[in-house]
């Protein structure tokens, strides 16, 4: 298993992430989401060519910095960008891990796992960008490390090559491997694991996710017999992606857009299509801060900034942290939201 501890990292006066913890068990896959910069500086920490600022990171039970330092025998990387001997043939990479890892596993079984038996005598050279990310976890079964460390795993490969990650995930779990993927693709992240959380200026947290399993006509057919809820006030907002359902806190939220009678939520940079219309999304969130300020967009007036005039009946709203982000304002809506600010 994985334990970050209370662990932070800082540079040059500037907080990279504050203090967080997580766990990772045997048996277990979770996903880091963050930026490019924190996912390269996690990296450089978990493989020890760098240090925190605070906390340390525990795999089975000893410290990366002391006891493992120089020595990754309970751990195995895949960073986004590895080389291979593009000169050899498939089969003869295969024997030359099994040499250097010590491993005694079948090469064509280790090849089949990861699909790439047909191409065994063809050179790395000739391989797709998607079969060359194959190989490099045959690497990763070869050699059978107790913790594993995906950067990107699935960035730019094709879609068959993402169901054989996912399916070689699987059994790296039901082997007992404890699996940590870092990405800055929350789809990637959806789709990978069920655990997921996001690392940014403000700590880890872990969303919400739940899988699509029951039909609407089995659960409508349920709640009719037996009453399985009491009213309450809901304060998760979902959103699907792919097979699963997402549940984000309303203060998460940055602003919500319609397009084409889809309302689609953005959360820091990313947009998550939501199964409610516009006018049901503004009675769940007016009461956490929202604003109605157009016909197409309900905004999270915590993450304003700015209100810019541009002519007489041009307005627009510029959220925090981020001067391309701007959400017009209707006119009709300006002396509302002046009052409500009390500016009027």
């Amino acid at each position: 298993m994985i334990k970050i501890i209370n662990a932070e990292k800082s540079s040059h006066h500037s907080v990279i992430f504050p203090s967080f913890s997580m766990e990772v068990q045997t048996h277990e896959a979770a996903a880091i989401h963050s930026s490019l910069n924190v996912r390269t500086v996690l990296m450089d920490l978990l493989s020890g060519s760098a240090s925190l600022s605070g906390g340390r990171i525990e795999v089975c039970g000893h410290s990366i910095l002391s006891d493992l330092k120089n020595d990754n025998t309970h751990l195995s990387f895949l960073f986004l960008d590895e080389a291979l001997y593009e000169r050899l043939t498939l089969k003869e990479h295969i024997l030359f891990w099994k040499k250097l890892f010590i491993s005694s596993v079948n090469s064509d079984e280790i090849l089949r796992r990861v699909q790439l038996e047909h191409l065994k005598k063809k050179r790395i050279s000739t391989l797709t960008f998607s079969e060359k990310k194959r190989m490099h976890f045959a690497r990763i079964l070869l050699e059978n490390k107790s913790v594993v460390i995906l950067e990107e795993p699935d960035q730019n490969v094709d879609l068959e090559t993402r169901r054989v990650i996912k399916k070689l995930m699987e059994g790296l779990k039901k082997e007992g491997k404890s699996i940590l993927l870092l990405t800055g693709n929350m789809e990637s992240a959806l789709f990978m694991t069920d655990c997921i959380h996001r690392l940014d200026e403000k700590g880890l947290h872990q969303l919400d996710v739940k899988l699509e399993e029951d039909e609407p006509g089995e659960v409508k057919e349920e709640t009719e017999e037996t009453p399985l809820y009491q009213p309450v006030k809901i304060e998760k907002i979902p959103a699907k992606v792919n097979e699963k359902i997402i549940l984000f806190n309303p203060p998460e939220i940055d602003f919500v857009e319609s397009s084409d009678g889809q309302s689609n939520l953005s959360v820091q940079g990313e947009v998550y299509p939501c199964i409610f219309t516009l006018n049901d999304l503004e009675k769940r969130l007016v009461p956490f801060g929202f604003f109605r300020c157009h016909r197409s967009y309900i905004v999270n007036l915590q993450k304003v900034r700015e209100i810019i005039t541009w002519t007489r009946n041009s307005y627009s709203l510029v959220l925090e942290g981020s001067e391309s982000i701007s959400i017009p304002l209707s006119k009709s809506k300006m002396a509302e939201l002046k009052e409500m600010l009390g500016l009027k």
